[in-house]
């Protein structure tokens, strides 16, 4: 057998410090959030202007017409809280929309195939989106900056446009297919004969306007969150979604709201887990560990007992969600990044468009990306995940905090679909279980159990480990490639108790991953 070309080098990468820290799946958008934390702004200011930013840095992941989940701590509050702005289907929807015409993949959990792709691409396959009023509604409770100011930076990047790399090029190849059948979305992102956009080889910074994105980021600013829930921009959201056939109307959009509420909380090893819960991954990370008991204890590098016990723990985790809620495995375009300051606030954010570049749409008025939220439902009917009008669906997001002695100490998340939960409780362990320190175990080889299909073994993995999980489970030994991800792509912050340096941490396979420090 050939070997993989990663192979033939071994990637590392070095940790953030500081006394504010902010790591993001884009080094970029990182820059933005600790320019915050320098300009006085908390870890609230910071992750809002990171996460409005990063939509004109990576449009394939997020952006204002996606979703998302964030767990944060209040150092006023002194607690945690989950602040929830997921998909919700239109209340007009029609179900006969989205109509099964075939078996789908052979596996008992992929959803069947839909008529046209309508759960996957285009204006059918689009939920209201919550993004806006999350940040929104998370700024006014925790953070300390106007909103117009902490947006500024996002409308800057908006207006300049994307700047074209080999790694954006992937991106945009990998959706060229579904970005080719919109108008808006293929003047943005391709060429006029449909290619893919290329630099020169001198390498001189090329910019791809992204439509009028820029224009509405200034209207969303100058208006106000609710600006796109209820403002002439929601008017022109809404003309673009029904003209496209959409069934979401003005009034889906204007009762639309963002909820703070409390996060799911659990015990650990004398640590307590906080994690968004409810219809995310919360759930099934609290099941994982409980499971796993007390075998992933031990000191330094983790042993073959670790990863049995968390392979064993996390495959009957998803086999009991999948049975009781529903679930599609799929290659999800989510970014995570993570905020810590110097006061003590802490926030652990995803957001996504859910498919890459989500249902494809870019609207043409607003130069608005929008997700393709309706895949996270169950298309079988009689399911409690299934398709309805008015509803939420199940995904796969899992911010978290961790409490340790009644203080922040790390704050985890990740975006790869039902890779997200397997990447952080491995991670999480490492540090709380094994005693090693976040940028020894975000180098560490992983294992990925994911629900369907063997188990995915990172093939550095000592035999010792790889035997063990096969003498309980069918694996696949697989190299940790750069695109796609293979394990996840996490990013971590860590608190020191004692001296309150803060140490954040991105995934070493990710090529744009990076922090930035006030």
């Amino acid at each position: 057998m050939s070997e993989s070309l990663t192979r033939q080098f071994k990637v590392t990468k070095h940790a953030v410090r500081g006394k504010g820290v902010v790591v993001a799946q884009n080094a970029r958008a990182a820059e933005v959030g600790a320019d915050i934390l320098r300009r006085g702004g908390n870890a609230i200011d910071a992750a809002v202007a990171t996460g409005m930013a990063i939509g004109a840095l990576e449009p394939w992941m997020s952006g204002i017409g996606g979703v998302g989940f964030m767990t944060l701590w209040s150092a006023r509050e002194k607690r945690a809280f989950t602040v929830s702005y997921g998909p919700v289907s239109a209340r007009k929807l029609d179900v006969s929309q989205y109509k099964i015409v075939g078996p789908g993949p052979a596996n008992p959990f992929a959803w069947p195939d839909i008529h046209n792709q309508n759960n996957e691409v285009g204006y059918h396959s689009i939920a209201v989106p919550g993004m806006v009023a999350g940040h929104g509604k998370v700024l006014e409770r925790f953070g300390t900056m106007k909103w117009k100011d902490v947006l500024a930076p996002g409308i800057a990047l908006a207006e300049r446009g994307m700047q074209l790399d080999w790694y954006m090029q992937v991106m945009i190849a990998n959706g060229a297919e579904h970005l080719s059948k919109f108008p808006a979305s293929k003047a943005a992102y391709l060429c006029d004969d449909g290619r893919v956009p290329t630099s020169d080889w001198q390498g001189t910074p090329r910019y791809l306007p992204l439509g009028n994105l820029g224009q509405t980021m200034r209207r969303l600013a100058d208006g106000g969150p609710r600006e796109f829930y209820e403002g002439s921009l929601a008017r022109d959201i809404v003309a673009d979604l029904q003209a496209g056939g959409s069934a979401i109307s003005l009034d889906d959009l204007s009762s639309y709201q963002a909820a703070i509420v409390d996060p799911l909380s659990f015990e650990h090893h004398g640590v307590t887990f906080n994690v968004a819960g409810g219809l995310t991954a919360g759930p099934t990370l609290r099941r994982t560990l409980e499971l796993a008991g007390d075998r992933t204890r031990g000191k330094g590098v983790p042993d073959a007992e670790f990863f049995v016990a968390i392979a064993d723990g996390m495959h009957t985790a998803y086999v009991e969600r999948l049975k009781t809620l529903g679930d599609k495995p799929n290659n999800t375009s989510t970014t995570h990044f993570c905020v810590a300051d110097s006061e003590g606030n802490m926030v652990a954010l995803t957001q996504t468009l859910m498919s890459l570049f989500g249902s494809g749409v870019m609207l043409p008025r607003t130069g608005i990306t929008m997700n393709n939220g309706m895949l996270w439902f169950d298309p079988e009917a009689g399911r409690p995940n299934s398709i309805a009008p008015g509803k939420r669906p199940l995904c796969n997001i899992c911010p978290v905090v961790v409490v340790k002695d009644g203080q922040p100490w790390f704050c985890i998340g990740a975006s790869g679909g039902r890779r997200i939960v397997p990447a952080v409780t491995q991670l999480s362990l490492m540090m709380i279980d094994r005693g090693l320190d976040v940028e020894a175990a975000f180098h560490q080889p992983r294992v990925d159990v994911s629900g369907v299909g063997p188990i995915r073994v990172d093939r550095t993995l000592s035999e010792a480990v790889k035997k063990a999980i096969a003498d309980k489970q069918p694996i696949v030994e697989v190299d940790a490639q750069i695109a796609p991800l293979g394990f996840a792509n996490p990013s971590c912050i860590v608190r020191d108790p004692r001296t309150g340096e803060l140490t954040g941490m991105n995934e070493v396979m990710s090529p744009w991953a990076g922090g930035a420090a006030q």
